[in-house]
C-alpha cells in the first residue's frame, strides 16, 4: 500500500462526495490485510497505511453538505492514460466549517493554488497533509514513513487563501 494507492483513495472519494446526490453510501469492501487495506497486521503488530490517512483526512465530509467548488487543472499522462493533475471536492459541515479536500497526483510536480470562499470571510484555518514519494509506504521497520502532518504553508489575502500544494499529496482544509 503506497502513496499511489492514497492518491486513488483521494481521488475516488472526491469523485464520490462529487456525486454525492446519487452515491448514497460507499464501504470499502476489506479492511486488514488485504490489497489497499487501511490496516496491515503481523502477529501482535499493527500499522496504518497511506490509505488510511486518506480516510482520515475525509472523515469532515462525512454527514456535511455539498458545496459547489472547482479547481482549475490541466491533464497530466499520455493520450488515452491522461487525467486531471488536481482534484478536489468541498462540504460544509453542521458547524458552519468549510472542509475543503485537493489530491495533487503528479507525482513530480507542485502547483500553486488560490482557494477562493464567497460569502464568507476566512476567520481560521485548520490543515493536514500526506505527501511522501509515489512509491513511499509503512513497512513495520518504519510504521511512520508515510504519515498525516500539519500543513501552515499558506497565506490568506483578500479573502483568498494561497498555498503550493506539493507533488503527490493528499490534503484537507478546514475553513472556519
Amino acid at each position: 500500500n503506497t502513496m499511489r494507492d492514497a492518491m486513488i483513495a483521494g481521488t475516488t472519494l472526491n469523485i464520490f462526495n462529487k456525486h454525492s446526490d446519487r452515491v448514497r453510501m460507499a464501504n470499502i469492501a476489506q479492511m486488514v490485510n488485504v490489497l489497499q487495506a487501511v490496516i496491515l497486521t503481523e502477529g501482535s503488530k499493527m500499522l496504518l497505511t497511506p490509505t488510511y490517512h486518506v480516510f482520515d483526512l475525509y472523515k469532515e465530509h462525512q454527514g456535511a453538505t455539498l458545496i459547489d467548488s472547482f479547481i482549475e487543472s490541466t491533464q497530466i499522462g499520455e493520450d488515452c492514460y491522461a487525467v486531471q493533475n488536481l482534484q478536489e471536492s468541498t462540504s460544509m459541515d453542521d458547524d458552519g466549517n468549510i472542509n475543503s479536500t485537493l489530491c495533487n497526483i503528479s507525482a513530480t510536480d507542485s502547483y500553486d493554488v488560490e482557494l477562493t470562499v464567497f460569502d464568507e470571510d476566512i476567520k481560521s484555518v485548520k490543515a493536514r497533509i500526506l505527501t511522501n514519494r509515489i512509491n513511499a509506504f509503512n513497512t513495520f521497520e518504519n510504521p511512520t514513513e508515510v504519515k498525516v502532518k500539519e500543513f501552515t504553508d499558506f497565506t490568506i489575502k483578500n479573502n483568498k487563501l494561497q498555498f503550493k500544494i506539493p507533488a503527490c499529496s493528499v490534503l484537507a482544509i478546514q475553513l472556519a
